[in-house]
């Protein structure tokens, strides 16, 4: 058995992050979880690493078919996390050498005790780089499986997208989502200020820009060591334009009694809770004991007093007087198929019984959460979902039961076109006065 310095740190982070998201884990969680053997450099490829693999998996698939003429399921785990690994490495990043990428990622399979594997994995690798012009999209039976195989999108999500929206718009969505998106952030001013911030990290080598979609946000490439001892410090928040949005919209002001549905892990909750001000009142609710522990640690870290964390479940009738908060926010659990730049794995974990499912769930909730907004109350709804039954359908549905709501704003971002996640965004008001039906 090949011992542990037979492969580099940042492959073998990557080879067991990756042996986890099997197993059900988020890559997100993972990547962000600080791990002290790894140096920066090491971090930065195991990222790259894990990302890009899940990202063209379904194009990494059909090459060790290939070039192995096995069936991916015949394969034992660790052995197609291995192949996955050094395909990548061999079809996308140029800077590392074929003979290291070949040669860990036989390592690897011995390291996960299938010694027996490695004179296979050897073999189907070094077919891959003499055959380093093979694309397998000449073997798709249509458009749809071309265009699939090409982004490494299930062709089932890419049917679905072209049948919902123009076909191009489809095809460019697809394409946006194997890019690496852009890193957003704002800056947490309970904490910091705006000037120096912004300074530090320009003298640090980074290039910021303003946010064109929300306020008070920016785009960052460069100085990632910086970013997160900002992010560790609470001075600044990692988080996308669209989600920046969301609070914006809700516009809680101060002395606003606001409830947060579905609040973790928290990134929305304390941007509104800042934005309202200390003499507001801000129900943070989430049926997750585990996922409120993010929201309580970041509160207490951006130094907001103003948040009030409750477990309980959106799906069930809630524990407040009705018509008590003047903004509620539904930020619905959905598919997520607005976020699969930075979660590649919800693709191969989605099925297209699970729209449907995620649009009853989100109907209840909204249904629940409109009882308690006070009349000339906002109710926001959100999802990071592009799918049309989990957002124009879900507020059809709730206009057309009641009667006292008017949508005053409906918003959708798109990685094609905004360059953020893709995301949904209606406010509703309820009216004043009553409408007897």
């Amino acid at each position: 058995m090949a011992k542990q310095k037979d492969v580099s740190p940042a492959r073998r982070a990557a080879f067991e992050i990756l042996r986890r998201v099997a197993d059900g884990a988020f890559s997100s969680v993972l990547l962000a979880a600080d791990n002290p053997c790894l140096k920066a450099s090491d971090r930065a490829l195991a990222h790259e690493l894990v990302l890009g693999v899940l990202r063209w998996q379904l194009l990494l698939d059909k090459l060790v078919e290939h070039f192995s003429k096995r069936r991916m399921e015949s394969l034992d785990l660790a052995v197609r996390i291995a192949l996955r690994l050094a395909l990548y490495q061999l079809r996308f990043l140029d800077r590392i050498p074929a003979s290291a990428a070949v040669n860990e990622s036989v390592n690897l399979v011995r390291s996960a005790k299938l010694s027996s594997a490695a004179a296979f994995v050897n073999a189907v690798l070094r077919r891959a780089i003499r055959e380093a012009d093979y694309d397998p999209t000449t073997e798709a039976k249509d458009t749809v499986e071309k265009i699939a195989i090409e982004t490494s999108h299930p062709t089932w999500l890419i049917d679905r997208w072209m049948k919902a929206f123009a076909p191009n718009e489809a095809e460019a969505f697809a394409r946006a989502n194997i890019e690496v998106p852009p890193t957003a952030f704002r800056i947490v001013r309970t904490r910091a200020n705006e000037d120096e911030i912004v300074q530090q990290l320009n003298a640090a080598g980074a290039s910021v820009e303003r946010s064109v979609i929300a306020e008070n946000a920016f785009r960052i490439s460069g100085a990632p060591a910086l970013l997160r001892e900002l992010s560790h410090a609470g001075q600044i928040y990692l988080q996308d334009e669209a989600s920046q949005l969301v609070p914006q919209l809700l516009d809680a002001r101060p002395g606003d009694r606001v409830l947060d549905l579905c609040a973790a892990p928290g990134g929305k909750t304390t941007l509104l809770a800042e934005r309202a001000g200390d003499s507001s009142l801000v129900i943070a609710a989430d049926r997750s004991a585990t996922r409120m522990t993010t929201i309580t640690t970041t509160a207490a870290l951006h130094q907001l007093s103003n948040i009030n964390p409750v477990l309980l479940d959106a799906g069930d009738k809630l524990p407040f007087a009705p018509q008590s908060f003047d903004r509620v926010l539904v930020d619905a659990p959905c598919s997520g198929t607005g976020t699969l730049r930075r979660n590649p794995e919800i693709r191969w974990r989605l099925s297209n019984d699970d729209i449907p499912n995620f649009a009853a769930g989100q109907k209840q909730f909204l249904h629940n959460a409109a009882e308690v907004v006070k009349p000339g109350g906002r109710l926001v709804y959100s999802t990071c979902s592009v799918e049309r039954e989990e957002n124009e359908e879900v507020i059809a549905d709730f206009l057309n039961t009641h009667p006292d709501f008017t949508q005053v704003k409906t918003l959708r971002t798109w990685p094609h076109h905004e360059g953020s996640d893709g995301f949904f965004i209606a406010v509703l008001e309820r009216r004043e006065t009553s409408i007897k039906t």
